[in-house]
């Protein structure tokens, strides 16, 4: 029951922070990125794109976050894909160089937290076939 609760609650966290981080990227465009302010309009056209798929993203995992139990497929397959940006942001680092600090940091979290999605994705379906019923967060 506690991975349950815990699953629930990172799913939800990630839900808002994505949603917050793509509108952010989205209306403060270049300014939003560490080290890249001057980039130009064309990485500012980009950015604000990518953004916008970014909050799209966080509406997903809230999405998911609403449906009781949380699907595991639904985790398994959100977790991929932040697993794939982590995976994006290491071939950068071998092909460009270091990044701003603040982009070493969010590949860290990305290459730890994507696991852990992994790993918890089916502690709700798990708890309620135990238990039968919702699970209370």
């Amino acid at each position: 029951m506690a991975k349950a609760r815990i699953l629930r609650g990172l799913v939800r966290a990630m839900g808002y922070a994505c949603l917050a981080i793509g509108i952010g990227h989205v209306l403060l465009g270049n300014r939003s990125i560490p080290g890249a302010d001057s980039a130009g309009p064309t990485i500012d056209s980009l950015g604000r794109f990518f953004g916008a798929i970014f909050a799209g993203y966080g509406l997903a995992w809230l999405r998911a976050a609403r449906r009781s139990p949380i699907p595991a497929a639904a985790v398994r397959g959100l977790a991929g894909v932040f697993l794939l940006g982590a995976v994006g942001r290491l071939l950068s680092l071998a092909a460009s160089g270091w990044p701003h600090w603040f982009q070493v940091v969010l590949t860290v979290v990305e290459l730890v937290l994507a696991p852990v999605f992994l790993w918890l994705a089916d502690a709700e379906e798990k708890a309620l076939a135990g238990g039968g019923g919702r699970v209370r967060v």
